[in-house]
C-alpha cells in the first residue's frame, strides 16, 4: 500500500535530517584536517582524517538501512543507489590509499568553496522530494 504523502514527507524530513548529521560530520573531520596539514603541518593526522571521512562514507548504506524501508519503490531503489555511489567511491579510495581522492569525495571538479558537496545537495534533494520521482 503506498504511503500517504504526510507519511512520506515524514519519511523524507527524516532521512533528510539524517544525511544532514552525516554532511556536518563530514565537514566537522575535513575542517580538523585542514588544521591539521596547515596548522600543524601533520600529514599524517591529515591522512587519518581522510580515512575517517572516507570510512563514514562507506558506512552510509549500512547506517542508512533502517530509514529506507518508509520509502516505496523508485524512490527507495534511487535512495538506495545514492548512498551505494557515496559508499563505492569511498571503498575505492580507501582501496587505493589515496589522500587526494579521499579529500576530493562529495565534491565534483567544479565545486565552489562554500557551496553545498554532494551529500548535502542529496540531503536537500531528498527531503524535496526530489529522488527517484518520474519525469
Amino acid at each position: 500500500m503506498p504511503a500517504t504523502e504526510p507519511d512520506a514527507r515524514k519519511g523524507r524530513e527524516a532521512l533528510g535530517h539524517w544525511l544532514d548529521e552525516m554532511a556536518a560530520t563530514v565537514r566537522d573531520i575535513e575542517r580538523e584536517a585542514e588544521q591539521a596539514l596547515h596548522r600543524n603541518e601533520d600529514q599524517d593526522a591529515y591522512r587519518d582524517l581522510m580515512r575517517r571521512k572516507a570510512q563514514l562514507l562507506t558506512s552510509l548504506p549500512d547506517r542508512a538501512r533502517d530509514l529506507l524501508p518508509q520509502f516505496e519503490g523508485r524512490e527507495r531503489d534511487a535512495i538506495a543507489d545514492r548512498l551505494s555511489r557515496f559508499a563505492s567511491s569511498a571503498s575505492n579510495a580507501l582501496r587505493i590509499d589515496s589522500v587526494f581522492y579521499m579529500s576530493a569525495l562529495l565534491y565534483p571538479e567544479d565545486h565552489t568553496p562554500g557551496q553545498p558537496n554532494d551529500l548535502e545537495t542529496f540531503a536537500a534533494a531528498v527531503r524535496e522530494g526530489r529522488i527517484g520521482q518520474a519525469g
